[in-house]
């Protein structure tokens, strides 16, 4: 997969001093959100700054847009500017294993504009198991100038999910587990199931049985009810497991992805929508 790096290559880049490099820890637990952070204080890959899901890579949680909305683009912007990044720098982002929040970022820095981002094979996990050293050592940072070049119509809003789900010019992508997907349990939200006509696609899918990416052929067969001719519209709970079914379906060269950002749990916070239990 063109998107993901294995630790090999890093070390090799990071054995060229006059690379151009940023490598970000983005690791995070949605039911403990100082955890992460707290790992990354504990040792982390050397060089690597910290950046945080709530704090960073989502916006202030309002009625409705989810629970992770959007960053302020501007304010992304500047943010990732401040750590390092310019569109020449090459990121490296790695999370627990192969984890969402790694892929939220890469999503992110693709939408301002950004082309040379990374996801590493594996994570700090498959790093430590190869016996490489990790710091505690917290980088010296050089401010830099990133300009976002914002790449328009990546997202939907509920009204757009809504008319294209009437009309049925879109297909839907709930990127959850089944159980989830299908309310049989649902441990983070009021309210159970799904936005009627979404299909599942579990994120984690998208990993063999060792937590690896998939290659292109086993992702061509995983995703192979979807035509690249239509529209599609990924989904989650709150617009972050919807990233690696994204990134996945954008290597096979899925050009019509869009991410409906505040997902399910925006959808419902709207007590008119209706909620779906049956698979579709």
């Amino acid at each position: 997969m063109s998107h993901i790096m294995r630790i090999d290559e890093l070390k090799e880049r990071l054995e060229e001093e006059s690379t151009n490099l940023v490598i970000v820890d983005v690791r995070f637990v949605l039911t403990d959100p100082d955890a992460g952070r707290k790992m990354y204080l504990k040792d982390h890959l050397p060089g690597a700054v910290y950046i945080d899901l709530n704090r960073d890579l989502s916006g202030k949680t309002e009625k409705h847009r989810g629970s992770h909305p959007l960053p302020d683009m501007d304010m992304f912007a500047a943010k990732i500017g401040n750590i390092g990044i310019d569109h020449e720098t090459t990121v490296v982002i790695y999370d627990q294993e192969n984890d969402m929040f790694a892929a939220r970022l890469w999503w992110l820095l693709q939408h301002v504009g950004h082309e040379l981002v990374y996801i590493l094979e594996g994570g700090y996990k498959n790093w430590v198991e190869q016996g490489n050293l990790v710091t505690d050592e917290i980088p010296t940072l050089v401010k830099k100038s990133f300009e976002p070049n914002i790449r328009e119509n990546e997202t939907v809003d509920m009204k757009e999910v809504k008319e294209k789900m009437n009309s049925k010019t879109a297909i839907l992508i709930d990127s959850r587990e089944r159980d989830r997907y299908l309310g049989n349990k649902e441990p983070l939200y009021r309210k159970a199931g799904h936005i009627p006509g979404a299909v599942n696609y579990f994120w984690k899918d998208v990993l063999n049985e060792d937590g690896t990416w998939k290659n292109e052929e086993q992702l061509s067969e995983h995703f192979s009810a979807l035509s690249k001719d239509e529209e599609i519209i990924v989904s989650c709970g709150s617009g972050v497991s919807a990233c690696p079914n994204i990134l996945a379906l954008k290597s096979l060269g899925y050009k019509n992805i869009k991410l409906y950002p505040g997902s399910f749990s925006d959808w419902i916070s709207y007590e008119e929508n209706e909620i779906e239990l049956d698979e579709n």
